[in-house]
């Protein structure tokens, strides 16, 4: 077995037949593999192939998506690269051949440091030499999707040297045949071929660049990928289309009136009902629609897109006034509601619908055996475009809006949020990059349309991925969702931890035993919470984080990978996980700007392709959060080296007294473990005060005999003295201040605090 130091010409006697066929015409048999990886299986963009040195050595650095990146990379670059590689990859019979003629450096599979070090040297010298020489510094082929931490051996390598490091991004190669998505090398249907990748070279970093500032380098080339991998004229109706083409027969959605739609039900009907929409849509740019999350719900958003409208859809759970206004602001004619939704909306009194209101059970009464028969013939056998003309759509472009999303008004006066159709399936991409659906999993669509995760994951992700989904539509009915969720099989929930709540006191054990991810986010979710969640169902809740901005999902823990030799780390407790694949992050210092080191709290920055194209109608408001691609989201946060997040606080729920920042989240958490429950009744405000210029006030909804103790203990809790709360600031409420969304309402906490009085009696 050929060892580092072993030259090309010593292995030659021992080399296979197959080795010394290749060998012997080393340029046809690399060609020959390039073209055909290059014409049958990718198509190969290469970005920054300037800063590939021409002359002199240097290392490149790379994230490892499969098990032909070598080639790739190879490909793309302009001169001959050494890899390193583990030796049981570089024995593989049809790997050596190749391994040999690219003077590949083996690195033993065993980890034993003086071999390592060996190789270590062999590389340097090789790069002392004038050399390119190319690291897969996160040592293995990633499992889940997710860039996995860099590890310290390219710093042993480079350490000394006068040549740069190069980083190196390779985009798209995820889900080809090659990758290991769904745990299956080669055996797994590719979604499509041939698969368009990008492989990108980074500007020169210095030779002491540690590894993790190479990491974020390359995951800002990523996020530059993602950017400029858009083909115009890929819209969501189109990409639901050719999904319901591909999986006709493959369950799509059901609710309490359509048990059971198949995505080719699914496509006739929507076709039906874009047809009769039409008429009613005419000449507007923008249409309202106010349904909770449902199958007609659901029909009524494609076909707006399908028509080439912008579809808002209104939250039924906010004030007339923000409704009226959001209305404004859109310029908005008609809303598309349902009478029997109206008739719950006014138990509530929530009946002012802003327009002109049309009754879908209206539009869609009297079906004529030719309307569905056309439906039918559309649905079936005319292309794309020409069904597009036979329902009188507009064409549209990925960089066309896509729907209008008024944020949740935590902090202030709603915002529209305008996102683009590149936007969304960016973000529903990067999804399920790092979560593998499977032809029989189903979710469970509870949240609102005029949700960024309801409008994103639950209505466009599912049907444009081939995914099931189980619409209901309220996330508070928690005995229904249990039922539901046992009847259809459910795999997949995404909800809120005040959702979750619920779901732990309610909901039997066994309607929640096909649950296989649940993934929250809306929140900060607590480990009393998850806690209680996993010891109920025996699945632990994964966090997330996002923002509508961010249409909306920024980050989220994922899955394990745990094999014999391998375990590569999804998931993180007290963490949002790692950025999803095409985001950049930063961590700065709030007042100046100016990045922070790792570990250390900081305002987070984000950049993707998922970013909004702005605010409707203030560019004012647009330019304060977002500059240079860069959205300022307005939360604390640290990242780790090994680039998991960790949410601090929102600024916003942040008091400053007597000049030291205290966190609000972090003394909710105490006053909940003191009072030993998993349900939330503690919310932690601040008022105005005249010597520390702020004071701490806790609403609660707990008795005077349940809140005793909880005084008792906090005063000797490990908690700064700034950050106990007096005992006369805490104040009973009859419930705590949350959207229809599961978020908490700052805004309402905030005027609540300030209206009550200095002090009372515990």
């Amino acid at each position: 077995m050929p060892t580092a130091e072993t030259t090309h010409e010593d292995t030659k006697p021992r080399q296979s037949m197959l080795v010394r066929m290749v060998t012997a015409l080393p340029n046809w048999g690399l060609r020959v593999l390039l073209w055909f990886l290059h014409r049958i299986i990718y198509r190969v963009k290469v970005i920054g192939k300037e800063n590939i040195p021409q002359q002199g050595g240097a290392l490149l650095v790379s994230n490892h998506m499969s098990f032909v990146d070598v080639v790739l990379i190879s490909a793309a670059a302009n001169r001959p690269i050494r890899f390193l590689m583990f030796r049981d990859v570089y024995n593989i019979p049809f790997i050596k051949p190749f391994a040999l003629l690219m003077r590949a450096i083996p690195i033993p599979t065993e980890m034993r440091p003086r071999d390592i070090i060996r190789s270590f040297r062999e590389a340097s010298d090789a790069i002392r030499a004038g050399e390119l020489v190319c690291v897969f510094a996160e040592g293995h082929i990633t499992r889940t999707g997710s860039m996995l931490p860099f590890r310290k051996g390219m710093e042993r390598i480079i350490r000394g040297l006068d040549a740069p490091i190069i980083p190196v991004n390779l985009h798209g190669v995820w889900g080809s045949i090659f990758s290991y998505e769904r745990e299956r090398f080669l055996w797994k249907m590719p979604r499509r071929m041939p698969y368009r990748v990008t492989v990108s070279f980074g500007a020169w970093l210095p030779s002491t660049a540690s590894a993790a500032e190479v990491r974020r380098s390359v995951q800002t080339l990523q996020a530059a990928a993602f950017e400029a991998d858009r083909v115009d004229s890929l819209t969501l109706d189109r990409a639901l289309v050719r999904t319901a083409r591909r999986y006709p027969l493959r369950f799509c959605m059901g609710d309490a009136r359509f048990p059971n739609v198949s995505f080719a039900s699914m496509l006739i009907k929507l076709i039906f009902v874009t047809r009769r929409m039409r008429p009613h849509w005419k000449d507007q740019e923008m249409v309202g629609v106010l349904m909770p999350p449902s199958a007609g719900g659901a029909l009524v958003n494609f076909a707006a897109v399908l028509l080439g409208k912008v579809p808002v859809n209104l939250n039924y759970t906010a004030s007339t006034e923000t409704l009226a206004s959001c209305a404004q602001q859109c310029g908005l004619q008609t809303v598309v509601t349902s009478k029997l939704f109206l008739e719950k909306l006014a138990a509530m009194n929530k009946i002012d619908v802003p327009g002109r209101s049309i009754y879908l059970e209206d539009v869609l009464a009297g079906p004529k055996s030719t309307e569905k028969l056309l439906a039918l013939l559309i649905a079936v056998f005319l292309p794309y475009k020409l069904l597009k003309k036979a329902v009188g759509a507009r064409q549209r472009t990925t960089n066309d809006l896509a729907t209008i999303i008024f944020s949740s008004g935590s902090t202030g006066e709603p915002k529209g949020v305008m996102l683009t159709h590149h936007n969304v399936l960016s973000n529903i991409r990067q999804m399920t990059q790092v979560f593998s659906f499977a032809s029989d999993d189903k979710l469970m669509g509870v949240l609102p349309f005029f949700h960024a995760f309801g409008f994103t994951v639950t209505l466009w992700l599912t049907a444009t991925y081939g995914v099931g989904v189980v619409f209901h539509p309220s996330p508070l009915d928690a005995q229904i969702i249990g039922e539901l969720t046992k009847k259809y099989r459910v795999t997949f929930m995404i909800t809120t931890p005040t959702f979750l709540q619920a779901y732990t006191r309610r909901v039997p054990k066994e309607d929640f035993a096909s649950l296989r991810c649940v993934l929250v986010g809306a929140e900060k979710l607590s480990e009393r919470v998850a806690r209680a969640f996993e010891n109920q169902f025996g699945v632990r809740p994964l966090e997330g984080y996002g923002c509508t901005e961010c249409a909306p999902v920024v980050a989220v823990n994922i899955f394990d990978y745990r094999a014999p030799g391998i375990v590569q780390r999804g998931a993180r407790q007290g963490t949002i996980g790692h950025p999803l694949p095409g985001m950049s992050v930063r961590i700065v210092d709030p007042d100046t700007g100016q990045p922070l080191p790792p570990d250390t709290p900081g305002m987070l920055l984000v950049r993707g392709p998922n970013v909004m194209q702005g605010y409707l109608g203030s560019q004012e408001k647009t330019r304060e959060v977002l500059q240079d691609g860069w959205y300022t989201t307005g939360d604390i946060a640290a990242v780790a080296d090994d680039g998991f997040l960790t949410i601090t606080d929102r600024l916003s729920r942040f008091s400053k007294i007597g000049g030291e920042m205290v966190p609000h989240v972090r003394v909710e958490e105490k006053l909940h473990e003191l009072a030993e429950t998993a349900e939330q009744v503690f919310v932690v405000s601040a008022a105005p005060d005249e010597k520390r210029g702020e004071r701490l006030v806790v609403l609660h909804t707990l008795s005077s005999e349940q809140l005793s103790p909880v005084l008792v203990k906090l005063a000797s809790a490990d908690l700064p003295p700034l950050w106990k709360p007096r005992k006369d600031q805490f104040f009973r409420v009859d419930a705590l201040p949350f959207l229809g969304t599961g978020k908490l309402d700052l805004r309402a906490l905030k005027t609540q605090a300030n209206s009550l009085p200095r002090s009372v009696s515990a």
